[in-house]
């Protein structure tokens, strides 16, 4: 469990925290309006009414007690500036901000922000890349040459054992784990036999994987 702060509640704010809930972190909230974080209050471990671009506002969040502090204000970029710098200097560990475009990254890299996201531009290209690529049920962009893949097996690998198909020699690729009705077989064996019901998890090299799903 990690102790995580989230700053600035609206949608992207909400759908961040519901999902840190279901993975059993213990999140603290704060927004300056009373009526963006009411709905929380009672699924949280702490909800904070104020405006973070106010050092006393800030002190009074203890920054050093999280493992990540997530900036997710989107109504005003001046203000996630303010408060992205602001609780870096004032002792948070690890700060993840919230971009829109890649001049708002470029300024939050350089004034505290230890990593940026862009929410609806990552959400966009994923499904266009899930949608327009054979085979896959999920995909996500792990640096510009690497990448995670949910997939189904080729149908030449249907009967066959992860070491018969020769998955790495062949493919180049590593399958991490296995997904099916029956459950998730995480770094499955080598004599793992593949079947029409199957989910693999697999991690390569784009330009290997692109080409193995016929794109």
């Amino acid at each position: 469990m990690k102790n995580l702060l989230i700053i600035g509640m609206g949608r992207f704010g909400h759908h961040l925290c519901n999902n840190l809930i279901k993975l059993d972190n213990n999140v603290t909230i704060v927004d300056k309006e009373e009526a963006n974080v009411t709905d929380m209050m009672y699924k949280v471990g702490n909800v904070q009414i104020g405006d973070c671009t106010i050092p006393k506002v800030v002190k009074s969040l203890n920054l050093e007690k999280f493992d990540i502090v997530f900036v997710c204000i989107g109504t005003s970029f001046q203000n996630s500036l303010e408060v992205t710098s602001l609780i870096k200097e004032m002792g948070a560990k690890y700060v993840i901000s919230k971009a829109n475009r890649d001049v708002q990254a470029k300024f939050l890299l350089k004034n505290g922000a230890d990593e940026v996201i862009y929410p609806d531009r990552d959400l966009a290209f994923n499904l266009a890349k899930r949608c327009s690529t054979n085979h896959v049920f999920d995909y996500m962009e792990l640096t510009e040459d690497y990448s995670l893949y949910e997939i189904e097996p080729l149908a030449d690998w249907l009967g066959k054992t992860i070491k018969e198909v020769g998955i790495r020699q062949n493919y180049s690729i590593t399958i991490i784990g296995i997904r099916n009705e029956e459950g998730t077989d995480v770094l499955p064996s080598a004599e793992y036999r593949f079947n029409n019901k199957d989910h693999l998890i697999v991690i390569g090299r784009q330009n290997d994987i692109e080409p193995m799903l016929g794109n």
